[in-house]
């Protein structure tokens, strides 16, 4: 069973598949995108292991030849020096503007080789094979490349689409179970901002998507694919709607800094504890009811997330320290910290109206509690 999700964008229009046994069947599906047989994959040593293989002999079974360069595994790849390296790889196997490069990993990879297509030859064309559930809800649909810079997190990159989205759900069976709750984070962001429905399907699926149920977890993919789809068609470089997206990502990336983009915290364990800050953000500006934040976090608890900074191991900066990271933030305009609130689960909202001081409160609250 393979869910298509259509994302209509006039003159770069392209589909997210979804569903078990794409990689297998990675050449019929990429060889209608190809002027002539060959691809070059760009991926990293643990991804490879696991999967360039059955990558490699699905485009096989079309004649499709393949080049591969493995990156290191990471958030520490996604900087200057991988990507240069990235870039002059592909220089050197004389990739042209009308071929295609596949992006095979996760959200590192996918935005990394993203980023190298959009500046290579002024920009060739990319597919994405997200190998994570964070990448196949978030990362690989939308558009948005880049890099980290010392300063801060996607700092650096371009809007550049994929050609075609190929999400194995099958991969996710190769996860470990604190990875598969880092894309959940993300997941579960999706119903949080605008589909209360969605949230509630969750509060009961959750613990089946975690057991391994395929019809579930390819449901949660679609929904949360659509979701973005969605979005990004309304507001493709984030001027208005595609900030709600972020939704606990001001607080996520200040976090990530904190703790020097790490496994410490991985990028969806941020993403719930900082849906958790803005939810109780809310409430505390009289935004929404105390059910919601309370609600939020009891799911994310019941799934056996991180919920608090209790729940990130080692030191931390002040609350003053961490305020100035969050400055550092993409959604900054005119110094203004633009935060992701919400009236209630399903009802977020895009803001710059929030007082320094009701942040800096509870930021010394949440650390106050660890």
């Amino acid at each position: 069973m393979v869910e298509v999700v259509h994302v209509p964008l006039e003159g770069r229009a392209y589909d997210v598949r979804i569903g078990p046994g794409l990689i297998e069947r990675a050449g019929a599906e990429i060889a209608p995108l190809l002027v002539r047989p060959r691809v070059a994959v760009v991926t990293e040593s643990h991804v490879a292991r696991l999967h360039l293989d059955r990558l490699k002999a699905g485009l096989a079974e079309q004649g499709i030849e393949m080049v591969s360069l493995e990156l290191p595994p990471g958030e520490s790849t996604k900087a200057w020096p991988e990507f240069s390296r990235c870039v002059e790889w592909l220089l050197e196997q004389k990739i042209e503007r009308r071929d295609i490069v596949i992006a095979l990993g996760g959200g590192v990879i996918g935005d990394l080789v993203g980023f190298a297509a959009a500046v290579l030859r002024r920009g060739i064309r990319f597919v994405q094979v997200p190998t994570s559930l964070l990448a196949q809800v978030d990362s690989s649909v939308g558009g948005k490349t880049g890099i980290n810079a010392p300063q801060g997190k996607n700092l650096i990159g371009a809007f550049h689409q994929p050609a075609l989205v190929l999400a194995d759900t099958d991969v996710l069976n190769t996860l470990t179970p604190r990875d598969f709750l880092s894309g959940y984070g993300e997941v579960a962001k999706y119903g949080m901002l605008g589909d209360a429905g969605f949230f509630e399907w969750l509060e009961v699926m959750g613990p089946k998507l975690l057991a391994g149920d395929q019809e579930a977890r390819i449901e949660a993919v679609r929904r949360s694919v659509q979701m973005k789809a969605d979005i990004v068609l309304r507001d493709e470089t984030e001027q208005g709607d595609r900030a709600l997206l972020n939704l606990g990502h001001t607080f996520c990336h200040a976090l990530e800094s904190a703790t020097g983009y790490s496994d410490r915290l991985l990028h969806g364990e941020g993403v719930a504890i900082g849906c958790a800050l803005a939810f109780e953000l809310s409430f505390r500006l009289g935004l929404c009811s105390q059910e919601d934040p309370s609600r939020v976090r009891a799911h994310l608890r019941e799934m056996g997330m991180k919920v608090d900074l209790s729940d990130i191991e080692g030191d931390l900066p002040s609350a003053e320290a961490l305020l100035d990271l969050m400055g550092q933030d993409k959604k900054v305009i005119d110094g203004q910290l633009r935060f992701i609130l919400a009236r209630g689960i399903g009802d977020a909202f895009v803001t710059s109206d929030v007082p320094k001081d009701v942040v800096l409160k509870l930021l010394k609250d949440a650390l106050a509690a660890r």
